[in-house]
């Protein structure tokens, strides 16, 4: 079967179901394909940072309404950061949410129940067609656009402009836009399901613990419903290969052997298998566009080097490259100089907070300088507001980025 159409997306996670769904209410059709049939399961953390809410608001705001009606995801205010001497510092989400509890902005739900739901607002849309089970292994570019094929034979898609969102292994970011896995951008994650992890945060707090064996990487406890975790470790890749390090069985030891854990896993049992997963990291400005191409999510290298968080990054890609991506339709342009407006946008957006989790990235290489970091945070009422603040406002991200902040503040008394 052929199909035409202006734009095509491929892969329909987030990022690729955020720019579908806001090229509908622009009033643009489009083709959605994706290689699984939904629902279907991602080795993810499963974490949902606030920044979910607030594209899903712009875009259609029943749809976070709905989705917070869901009793499979966790309502999460915060994160709890954990230095390699064991200072754990919360930073919640906003200032007052203990009075806003009714209306949660950070969640944690399994990517299963999280990809289904976005899954079936795509079904919702008339100007939307999703193909499911269609996975695309060729694409040819020619004067009017690109023509894609799928492993079948059976279907063909003659698209104007692609927004590529098919993951961390898309070939086509590969091959087309000259994205390699580069060690040194790179973290190497395992992700593991338990019941019965005690000591949970009773405001869904997120845990990233920063300990010394895995820095500049961390173990991390996400809270699920009814006592469940999701639980994993994320190791820099460059140092992965450098020691040769086995996570599977380094999880295991963290869970077993460290004073601070064990006892929170006494009574937990794992729930399923261990499995791996790489995150690129957005540690490097990218080139992310080309002639009728946009690359989005993790096909762009969008992951936050500090958090590792992915799905809030690859949600707003998709919807400043549909924003693009109707701009380029009006003008019937869709070169590589008319797209370069989505780089500047990414860089706008983004930049600033990739650019400050990759500063605290490189001061997590050294334990002493990462626990005299989070004691002075731990100690100041003040740096900790201006931590929650950077959830909010670009312009505190931007004043984190600056090395010189951190080194005024480490070593001012």
């Amino acid at each position: 079967m052929v199909y035409q159409t202006k734009i095509c997306i491929i892969g329909a996670g987030p990022g690729g179901v955020t720019a579908a769904l806001q090229l509908a209410k622009l009033g643009i059709e489009c083709i959605v394909a994706d290689k699984a049939t939904f629902p279907r399961d991602k080795i993810c953390g499963d974490g949902l940072s606030g920044k979910v809410a607030a594209i899903l608001d712009k875009i259609d705001p029943s749809i976070i309404k709905k989705f917070q009606q869901q009793p499979y995801k966790n309502n999460s205010f915060g994160i709890i950061f954990t230095s390699p001497n064991r200072r754990s510092v919360p930073i919640p989400f906003s200032l007052n949410y203990k009075n806003n509890l009714h209306n949660p902005r950070g969640f944690v739900s399994r990517r299963f129940d999280f990809d289904h739901f976005l899954a079936n607002e795509l079904r919702l849309q008339p100007k939307i067609t999703f193909l499911e089970n269609t996975n695309i292994v060729s694409h040819t570019l020619t004067k009017e656009g690109y023509i894609l094929n799928d492993e079948t034979g059976n279907i063909e898609i003659k698209a104007q402009l692609l927004i590529v969102a098919n993951g961390a292994h898309s070939r086509f970011a590969k091959v087309t836009g000259g994205i390699k896995m580069e060690p040194q951008h790179h973290i190497a994650g395992i992700r593991a399901y338990y019941k019965n992890v005690k000591g949970l945060n009773e405001d869904g707090f997120i845990e990233l613990h920063f300990l010394k064996k895995v820095l500049p990487g961390y173990f991390w406890i996400f809270p699920l419903p009814g006592g469940a975790a999701n639980v994993g470790l994320g190791v820099h890749s460059s140092i992965l290969q450098h020691k040769k390090i086995n996570l599977r069985k380094l999880l295991l030891e963290i869970i077993d052997t460290d004073t601070e854990i064990k006892s929170r896993f006494s009574e937990a049992s794992p729930d399923g298998n261990i499995d791996g997963y790489g995150l690129p990291l957005g540690s490097k400005k990218r080139k992310l566009y080309g002639n009728r191409y946009l690359l989005i999510g993790d096909a762009a290298s969008l992951i936050d080097p500090l958090t590792g968080e992915g799905i809030g990054n690859a949600m707003y890609s998709g919807f400043y490259a549909a924003n693009v991506a109707e701009n380029a339709v009006k003008n019937n342009d869709f070169s590589e100089q008319f797209l370069q407006q989505y780089n500047k946008d990414i860089d706008r957006v983004l930049g600033p907070e990739l650019k400050m989790s990759t500063t605290l990235q490189k001061l997590a290489t050294r334990p002493w300088l990462f626990n005299l970091l989070m004691n002075k945070t731990a100690k100041s009422a003040e740096l900790r507001n201006l931590l929650t603040a950077m959830f909010a406002e670009i312009d505190v991200r931007k004043k984190l980025a600056n090395p010189l902040f951190y080194l005024k503040m480490l070593f001012n008394k």
